[in-house]
């Protein structure tokens, strides 16, 4: 049976407001994150990912009030990331009612988390989320970044998300910081570099700039495709995003 490839669009919020910048920087407001879950909602998108942009970057706890108002207007499954630091940060979404949860600067400070997760809640709903850009003293090319991309982890990205899946993730999350915000497409080179040593579902993000991107994503191993702006300025629909991707041989929803 061939899985359909997923079209998810992202919320990026910063106090409560939709936003989204390049590279994570200059961050401009784009709506309404329950508004625009119901739309997506509606649209036929087939998952949303919802990442609080400020938790992280300053240690705040995410809004849990605003996940569960969220899921309350969106019946399709939700992913929830930003300032997840334990196991009883993630029980708590999921009662706020996400459906998976998504870690990244936590895991990298404390890997075993990742075990703790899948562990105790399973491996689907355990999300690695890696943000990487190019660097060429890495073995891969790639090393992670936290903090928006503003800071170097000091790891190779290839080899932290493989050990992240070996460790309980059942899906990742994988974030060109290059990419981002530039809307000149995903990054096809690092998608082609991660897909033959991953072997959980890979979620193209960052750089989604047409409907055509989804297809070079596809066709690069991607099992779905992660996109903000695009959607959020009715730039390209959803519809299209996945009549193209039919229209390349992928089964969609």
């Amino acid at each position: 049976m061939t899985l359909s490839v997923r079209v998810i669009p992202c919320l990026d919020v910063d106090r409560g407001r939709v936003v989204k910048g390049v590279n994570f920087e200059n961050l401009q407001d784009a709506g309404d994150p329950v508004e625009l879950a119901a739309l997506y909602s509606e649209q036929g998108a087939d998952e949303l990912t919802f990442l609080d942009v400020s938790a992280t970057l300053e240690s705040r706890d995410t809004t849990f009030e605003l996940v569960r108002h969220t899921a309350e207007n969106v019946f399709i499954p939700l992913t929830v990331g930003g300032g997840v630091r334990s196991v009883g940060d993630v029980g708590r979404l999921l009662e706020s009612g996400a459906d998976k949860i998504s870690v990244n600067s936590a895991a990298l400070a404390r890997p075993d988390l990742l075990d703790e997760i899948a562990g105790h809640f399973g491996s689907q709903v355990c999300v690695i989320s890696v943000d990487a850009k190019r660097d060429a003293s890495y073995p891969s090319g790639f090393v992670v970044t936290t903090h928006g991309g503003q800071k170097s982890a000091a790891r190779d990205a290839l080899a932290w998300a493989v050990e992240a899946c070996e460790r309980g993730a059942g899906e990742l999350l994988l974030n060109s910081i290059d990419a981002d915000g530039t809307k000149k497409g995903f990054d096809v080179e690092m998608l082609q570099a991660f897909r033959p040593l991953v072997s959980v579902p890979l979620v193209a993000s960052g750089g989604a700039g047409s409907a055509e991107d989804g297809v070079a994503a596809y066709r690069a191993g991607a099992d779905a495709v992660l996109a903000a702006s695009i959607f959020h300025h009715d730039k390209v629909g959803i519809s299209k995003v996945k009549a193209h991707l039919q229209g390349a041989g992928a089964v969609v929803r």
